[in-house]
Formats: C-alpha cells, structure tokens, sequence
C-alpha cells in the first residue's frame, strides 16, 4: 500500500522513502533492541539468578565453613608428623648412637620446576644421580650399624618388664607426678607398670645383675641390671628375687616378682632405665616387643596420667 504526504503547494503526492531514512531507522532500531537486551540482562542478573549460581553459592558458603575446621586439621597433622619425626630421631639416637638419615624434604626442589627445565632428560639424569647418592648414604648406615650388630654391641633394654602388659597396666612415667601419700607434685624417675603381686618380672635385655636390695623404705626390694653402652635398668617394688649379684641375665629370663615392698600404694612394678644415670621415659623403648597400635596407646597413657603410685 503506498503512503501519501502533502507538500508545500497543499498537493498529495506519492511519499519516498530515502535510503539516508531507511539506514536511521534500522540503525534505531538496532540501538533500542541492544538497549533492551542489555536491561534485561541487568535486571536478570541483579535479581534473578540461576540454578548453577544457586548450587556455587551454596558451596562457596558450605567451603567458608569449613575452612577453619580444615586448617585446624591440618595443623595438628602437621604438629603429629613433626612430633612422629623428633620421636623417631630420638630412638634412632638411643639405639644406634648416630644422626638419623635424611632425605631432604622434597625429591622436587622449587628451582627445579619442569617448567624451568630445557633439557628434561639431563634434568632426569641429575635427580638419578642425587637419589643414587643419598642411597649410598642410607646404605653406609645400614653397614655401620650391622657392622656394630656383628661386633657384639649390647642393644638397649626394649622389651616389656611385665610380659602380655596393655596400656590398662600402665600407670604414670617419668617427671613431675602427683605423689599418692603427700599429695604433692614431686619427681617420678621411672614407670609405674599395674600388676599381680607375684606375677613375672622379666629381664628387657641382656646384662649383668649390678646391684639387688632388700628394704622396707623407698623402692623396696628392687634389682639393677647393667646391659652396658651406658644402659641400666631398675626394677622395684619387688617381692622375691630369683638373681644374685653379678648374675648374667639375658633378655626375657625372669628375675623377680611382681611386690609392694617399700614405699607404694598398691602392688605394681616402677620401672627405671637410666642412660649414663639420667632417667629416661620406659615407655619410649616398648617397640623392641609391641605393635605399632600398643606402643601408641602405652605411650599416650603413661604421658597424661598424672598420679603415681609410690
């Protein structure tokens, strides 16, 4: 249908459109329709929003709770690991009298990102090369020690006193304990086994009987063994003896039983090793003669009891 317009003499005549028109219009309309289409995506983006943000905000408030519990987590796993080490340094220094062997933190150095390297398989060769030599290290350990096995080296007392004892035996160990007679904290230089009065008492290694007493006062009867490389071990508390003085002993053999001479609340064994006369903490040197699980559980209870029993 054509369009009409009126022109300046008040005559019809037939409209045209220009292209210079048509361009404008079309270029309107596309500047409106993008108009819209852009408040549309704004109105939808501010208040509306879609199941797949729902589900990522959900998370994101789900992960900002439990960030704080993870970080704890993780570093109390790192406080264990770090204890687990020192702990394992320690029984490496009492048996073998030598720094533990270390590996390095990290078989990846940051400086040896593959990133930086340009030559992969020289890069290959260098970390075969260190990894041969601290095996070699490792190695040279391992002879040193068999080399001191072979030799005849008295091996530290690691054995249980009391045989089949479980963590419900064990009582407090070395340090400031809670004395069960005057109420007050006071030095507690060995370990405080539960047990049976006369039930066995066993030799933890091989030694040389060095000393026995028979008293009413203090530690009762009790009997020292020296197992040499500087380890002692005291047994007291004791009801009979069945070892004399400068006696041999080897590990396991029975030598006393289970008392309550001298000074103590209840029948039970207090177990001392002593390294060049300091006293050490006995539960420390079970793993010669328990599991993993019974270790940590002896280790654990003798460490947060508070009260001895003599």
């Amino acid at each position: 249908m054509s369009r009409y317009e009126i022109d300046k003499d008040f005559r019809f005549r037939e409209a045209r459109i220009s292209a210079r028109k048509v361009v404008l219009r079309v270029l309107a309309w596309l500047a409106g329709s993008l108009t819209l289409a852009v408040l549309y995506y704004v109105v939808l983006s501010l208040f509306l929003s879609t199941d797949t943000e729902r589900r990522l905000s959900r998370e994101n408030r789900m992960y900002a709770r439990l960030y704080p519990e993870l970080e704890e987590k993780q570093q109390l796993l790192e406080d264990v690991v770090r204890d687990l080490q020192e702990r394992d340094n320690d029984i490496y220094g009492e048996i073998f009298h030598t720094e533990a062997p270390s590996l390095g933190s990290s078989l990846m150095d940051a400086s040896d990102s593959l990133e930086e390297r340009k030559d992969l398989e020289l890069a290959v060769e260098r970390r075969a090369a260190a990894l041969s030599g601290k095996a070699a290290a490792v190695d040279s350990h391992f002879l040193a020690v068999f080399a001191r096995l072979a030799g005849g080296a008295p091996l530290p007392p690691a054995d249980v006193p009391v045989a089949g004892m479980t963590y419900a035996q064990t009582g407090a160990t070395t340090g400031m304990k809670i004395s069960p007679f005057s109420k007050v904290e006071s030095q507690h230089t060995g370990l405080d086994i539960i047990a049976g009065q006369g039930e066995s008492v066993v030799a933890t290694a091989d030694g040389i009987v060095k000393e026995i007493e028979r008293s009413g006062k203090g530690l009762g009867n009790y009997v020292v063994i020296d197992h040499g490389n500087g380890y002692m071990t005291r047994y007291g508390h004791l009801g009979d003896i069945y070892v004399s003085r400068g006696q041999k002993v080897t590990r396991g053999r029975r030598i006393a039983a289970v008392g309550i001479s001298g000074k103590s609340l209840v029948p039970h064994l207090h177990y001392e090793i002593l390294r060049d006369g300091v006293p050490q903490d006995p539960s420390r040197y079970f793993f010669g003669s328990l599991g993993p699980k019974a270790y940590s559980e002896i280790a654990q209870m003798a460490a947060i009891t508070e009260q001895s029993l003599d």
